[in-house]
């Protein structure tokens, strides 16, 4: 059965508007909720707090999975342009890619999955961040876009998540053509991992993540670490792979 939150954990909110935070299902799921502005753009200040939050998250044992979602029509419509102007300097444009690319690298690292719940648009680095996560829940009003050459500004490291996403010719289509694409043709590319109407959004990220929580966390860690290893392989280097994780074997012997 659903569980229903036991409290909100930012001790803060007043202070720290960027992340709203909520505990559910015994306080082994958090739920971290983009709060910046209406379309919750990645500042590098949203990214900081973000990545700070999961970091701390990774140590918690009692946690089996993180809820990432969204206040507003836009789960995010990515990167603050205004931070990435030509008078910042090079130093501060930087500092904002390299910041956001470690963590998404992070979240794909990271012991416990991590589930996008998206019920509006995501865009440029909110696409690459929702490309990211290990499982999408999107409503069915939900559109996902790469914009950047509308602003001759091309979304080159979103195309990055992106492309390990969907199938190389649907992120071509998308980078070069800049127009968005709904849930179904998400979920037809591999971008989402199911879609529900929009009321029901929260709701079916909750169950996948009561879903996983019914798992040993150190068995769901060991195998989100080799399947992300693996994939990058070829197949016979993958079988060689797993014939070296002789823990990942024995996890599994007993199923």
């Amino acid at each position: 059965m659903l569980k229903f939150p036991l409290r909100t954990f930012s001790t803060s909110r007043a202070a720290k508007t960027l992340l709203e935070r909520e505990l559910y299902q015994g306080n082994s799921v958090v739920r971290l909720i983009l709060n910046d502005k209406k379309v919750n753009t990645l500042s590098l200040a949203l990214i900081n707090e973000l990545f700070a939050e999961l970091k701390a998250i990774n140590k918690i044992e009692k946690v089996r999975s993180v809820v990432l979602a969204h206040n507003g029509k836009s789960f995010s419509a990515g990167h603050e342009l205004t931070e990435l102007k030509t008078e910042k300097g090079s130093d501060k444009h930087n500092e904002i890619f390299d910041t956001c690319g470690e963590m998404m690298n992070f979240i794909r690292n990271m012991k416990v999955p991590i589930i996008a719940e998206v019920n509006g648009t995501a865009a440029a680095a909110g696409l690459q961040l929702v490309a990211s996560c290990d499982i999408v829940v999107a409503g069915k009003s939900s559109k996902f876009l790469v914009p950047g050459q509308k602003v001759g500004l091309f979304c080159s490291t979103p195309g990055i998540a992106l492309v390990r996403a969907v199938p190389r010719k649907v992120a071509m289509d998308m980078l070069l053509t800049a127009q968005p694409i709904d849930s179904e043709s998400a979920l037809r590319a591999g971008l989402v991992s199911r879609i529900v109407d929009d009321d029901q959004v929260k709701f079916e990220a909750l169950k996948v993540a009561e879903q996983i929580g019914q798992f040993s966390r150190s068995v769901t860690a060991l195998g989100k670490a080799f399947f992300y290893t693996q994939a990058e392989l070829n197949t016979s280097d993958a079988y060689r792979f797993q014939k070296k994780k002789s823990g990942f074997a024995g996890s599994l012997a007993g199923i």
